[in-house]
């Protein structure tokens, strides 16, 4: 299927699908978080479709947009869901989830949360280590259950992204290198409250090749073989996630460009259940921040700053990862360049000053974007953030002691409060009860 963009410019005024991003701002405020619910149905939609001749149970990471309104419409579009915490698990739960269609990811989960997990009877366990799959043989005995678990594998494959960001290679924290796992899997056999059932892989994210996957796949699928032909049954590939999207406006791979290089190793598996876990490529296309301009300040040292509500507390990307995102004016008369990249000085026929885009918050990180160059803003007037749909508001946090945003959500010509914004009674009221 198309695949659309739903932030467009109409007549100099940026709308999301058909509701003007300047009647959203007035009628919820600023710092406000604005999801196209036809994105993340179109998208979902894509990258499900891309991996249907074997019939992938798309299991949409909830770490990276957690909203209960966004998890409700996946859900009821027939998605699973990738957690890693106890708290994932009861946001999926409640917002209908099936519990056989979730897997718990996560280096460090605890008793509590195995024992959680287990009782609501979800798909299965993504295990990272040999003292965690002993932790769940030991409460799965003691519940009288099986568990079903499949190993994440560290397959020492460099995914080319972010440091940060990135998780199959050797010596970061996550998944066990392929010649432990294979030990692992063989003990496990005995053990009465385990069943090792899978193979799990998730390399970072965002990758923009499907080099990486074929690789780690190759490695993966001798092990398969070889645990299959010891006796363990494992039926299930999880090709976790980390498939990219655009921040510029430029063309990237797409679902079908890696479903499609993958087919020969999917083929060749013969496991009857594949499982990948996508979130950025269905949420981050599907949101814009809408900010607020306070006040510009122009300095002696040659600096224009763009002071706005918005700061790294409602989107922290920018200076944890030098994240990029695109930021244009709400109202622009000729809209915005198809493409904007970080390197871009100037645009063909657009007057436009360079500044950087920055928030109150007292920190010199605080910013959205750095010696952009934009058309000239004017305190009060809007600006957008966009491609902010997965770990943005997330990844939140009240530094400074400042309320989270508000998040709405548009549907054609309708948009609905999905989450208010917090008040100081919000943030306060769990310390003001116990205070000495």
């Amino acid at each position: 299927m198309a695949v659309q963009n739903r932030f467009t410019y109409r007549a100099g005024e940026l709308y999301c699908e058909d509701v003007p991003a300047e009647r959203i701002a007035a009628e919820h405020g600023t710092p406000c978080y604005v999801y196209s619910r036809a994105s993340l149905l179109e998208r979902y939609a894509d990258i499900r479709d891309a991996f249907g001749q074997w019939g992938a149970l798309v299991c949409f990471s909830v770490k990276c947009c957690g909203n209960l309104s966004v998890l409700k419409l996946l859900a009821e579009a027939g998605s699973g869901f990738d957690v890693v915490s106890g708290g994932e698990i009861c946001r999926a739960l409640r917002a209908g989830a099936d519990p056989q269609k979730i897997v718990f990811a996560g280096v460090g989960k605890t008793g509590e949360e195995i024992e959680y997990a287990l009782r609501e009877g979800i798909l299965m366990l993504n295990v990272e280590s040999r003292p965690e799959l002993e932790a769940i043989n030991v409460v799965a005995t003691r519940l009288g259950a099986r568990a079903a678990v499949a190993i994440r594998l560290n397959p020492d494959v460099d995914a080319r992204t972010h440091a940060k960001t990135t998780t199959g290679k050797g010596g970061t924290k996550f998944g066990i290198g392929i010649r432990t796992a294979e030990r692992l899997a063989l003990d496990a056999r005995s053990w009465d409250g385990v069943e090792v059932r899978g193979i799990h892989l998730h390399l970072g994210s965002p990758i923009y090749s499907a080099e990486p996957y074929e690789s780690a796949l190759t490695k993966a699928l001798e092990l398969v073989e070889r645990l299959r032909e010891a006796g363990c049954p494992v039926d299930t590939l999880n090709l976790g996630g980390g498939y990219c999207i655009s921040y510029t406006g430029e063309e990237v791979t797409t679902p079908q460009q890696y479903a499609a290089a993958l087919r020969t190793s999917l083929e060749k598996s013969a496991c009857p259940v594949i499982i990948i876990e996508p979130g950025r490529y269905i949420a981050g296309n599907g949101a814009v921040l809408l900010t607020r301009m306070i006040y510009r300040k122009e300095s002696e040292f040659g600096k224009r700053f763009l002071i706005c509500d918005a700061a790294m507390n409602d989107l922290i990307r920018p200076t944890l990862y030098e994240a990029f995102h695109r930021v244009w004016p709400v109202r622009s008369a000729e809209g915005m360049p198809q493409v904007v990249r970080p390197d871009q000085s100037s645009f063909e026929g657009l007057v436009t000053e360079r500044v950087d885009v920055v928030g109150p918050v007292c920190e010199t990180g605080d910013y959205l974007a750095r010696n952009r160059p934009l058309p000239r803003v004017e305190a009060g007037e809007l600006l957008a953030v966009f491609d902010v749909g997965a770990y943005g508001f997330a990844m939140g946090s009240n530094y400074n002691a400042r309320p989270r945003a508000a998040e709405v959500l548009v549907d054609g010509a309708e948009c609905r409060l999905i989450r208010r914004r917090e008040t100081c009674g919000d943030m306060i009221g769990p310390e003001e009860e116990w205070l000495i």
